[in-house]
This record gives C-alpha cells, sequence and structure tokens, in this order.
C-alpha cells in the first residue's frame, strides 16, 4: 500500500484534512489530487462532519503542483492536458461546493495550486509571517482555473494585481485584499478549533442551506467561467513559453520568452 497523501482525522463534528507530503513541501500531484477530490465530496455525505478543516503537515501549506508533474508536462499529448486541467478544476469545484463550512489553516507558504485551495476555503486562516502566491506566470503558464472563484472574492483589481505579477504577499496583505480572513499571530491551531466551535454553535441543516444559497446564486456564472478556463488552463500547457518557463525553473536561469 502506498503513502497516504492526504490525511483524515475527526474531533467532535470537525474534520481535519491534512496534505501529507511534507519532505516535498505538500506538493500537488494527480494522486493527492484525485484524494482530495474524494475527501471533498465524502465530508459532504457524512451527516456527521460539521466543519471541514484543511492543513498541511510541516513546514509549509502546499507549494503548489509536484515537480515531477511539471517535467512530465513537457511530453503529454492534448487529451493528457485536458484531463489534467479537468482534474484540478474538479479539485477547487469539490471544496468549493464541500456543504459544510471550511477552514484553511495556513502556514509557511501556499503557492499556485496551493493558494487556491487555501483562498477558496470560507474560512482562511493565515499564520503571521506565512505567504501566499498565484506564480504561473512565473513560469510561462495561467492561472486560469483559480481565477474564477478569485475574482468572486475579492474584485477584479486585486486578481489583475496578483495573477498578472505573479508576486508573493504576506499574509497580512493578503489580509488587507481579503484573501485571508483573519492573520493569526501564534497557535493557529488553538484559532482554527475557536472558529470551528463558532460555526458548530449554529444549526447544521442552516449552514449547509446556507451554503447551497451561495453556491446556487453564483452557479451560472462560474460553470461558464470554469468551462473557459479549463480549455485555456489545457491550451497554454503546449505553448513554447510554457515548455521555457519550466525548463528555466528546473535549470534555475531566467527565462526567455518566446511571446
Amino acid at each position: 500500500m502506498g503513502e497516504q497523501l492526504v490525511l483524515r482525522s475527526e474531533q467532535g463534528g470537525v474534520r481535519t484534512l491534512t496534505l501529507n507530503r511534507s519532505e516535498r513541501r505538500n506538493a500537488l500531484t494527480p494522486e493527492m489530487q484525485d484524494e482530495l477530490i474524494a475527501e471533498f465530496e465524502a465530508a459532504g455525505r457524512d451527516p456527521e462532519v460539521r466543519v471541514l478543516v484543511l492543513a498541511g503537515a510541516g513546514e509549509v501549506f502546499c507549494a503548489g503542483l509536484d515537480l515531477a508533474a511539471l517535467q512530465a508536462m513537457a511530453t503529454k499529448s492534448a487529451e493528457e492536458h485536458e484531463a489534467d486541467s479537468r482534474r484540478i478544476a474538479r479539485v477547487f469545484q469539490a471544496l468549493y461546493e464541500v456543504p459544510v463550512p471550511t477552514i484553511a489553516a495556513v502556514h509557511g507558504y501556499a503557492i499556485a495550486g496551493g493558494a487556491g485551495l487555501a483562498s477558496i476555503c470560507d474560512y482562511t486562516l493565515a499564520l503571521a509571517g506565512s505567504k501566499l502566491g498565484y506564480t504561473e506566470t512565473k513560469i510561462g503558464f495561467v492561472p486560469a482555473l483559480v481565477s474564477a472563484y478569485m475574482t468572486l472574492q475579492v474584485g477584479e483589481k486585486h486578481v489583475r494585481e496578483l495573477l498578472l505579477t505573479g508576486r508573493i504577499v504576506t499574509a497580512e496583505e493578503a489580509f488587507r485584499m481579503g484573501l485571508v480572513n483573519e492573520v493569526v499571530p501564534w497557535e493557529l491551531r488553538a484559532r482554527v478549533d475557536a472558529v470551528a466551535r463558532e460555526l458548530m454553535e449554529c444549526s447544521p441543516a442552516a449552514l449547509r442551506a446556507t451554503k447551497g444559497l451561495l453556491a446556487a446564486q453564483n452557479e451560472a456564472w462560474l460553470d461558464a467561467a470554469l468551462a473557459e478556463a479549463m480549455k485555456v488552463n489545457a491550451a497554454a500547457r503546449e505553448t513554447p513559453d510554457f515548455r521555457e518557463g519550466i525548463a528555466a525553473f528546473l535549470e534555475k536561469r531566467p527565462p526567455v520568452w518566446q511571446g
């Protein structure tokens, strides 16, 4: 049996999912993405789950896509790129559609897809000193799938700044933009538990109904935005700039863009 890539723990109605590749900064592999989809869907079906927490093992929340997965992209077919794009879209969508309140416990770094996971949760609690970044344009890629969720949350002006520059921001700056609900000075897990207890004082049926209502209000727009994003995501993987960006990243040199 292989390593369990996503750990599950339970405490009084609070289910915690922990990304479990600390030796690789919890970078996302296709197998890990599949586990996350299954866990998000399972949490939504379980009536005992009142709050879902997403955390990362080790020193980093999530460093984005795994290096080996990035390397493999250069040799994939168009069909394989489309399948990868659909998988990542499903990870984000499954998290967004979890019918109970979700809390991201962010420490260290949350980068690219990791930042997407953190910001899609209902509550994003970030330890002081942690950093977030949507860095895809730095490697010739397009942060397509996360862009729809970010636009809903913080507005187009901040989204344009973050996605176009690809810069990494502090938790405090992310809070000012509205990507983070709260910057926690210390004892992140204690604050996560306190927020979970507050949520569990509410009617579980009312919370599920409220989340369903909010999702339904955005459904038509989000479905259209994600359909377009999946096309752009898949197409971006076949561009010369993406191949050059990956090569430059792996070779630790500045990229030479072809445009």
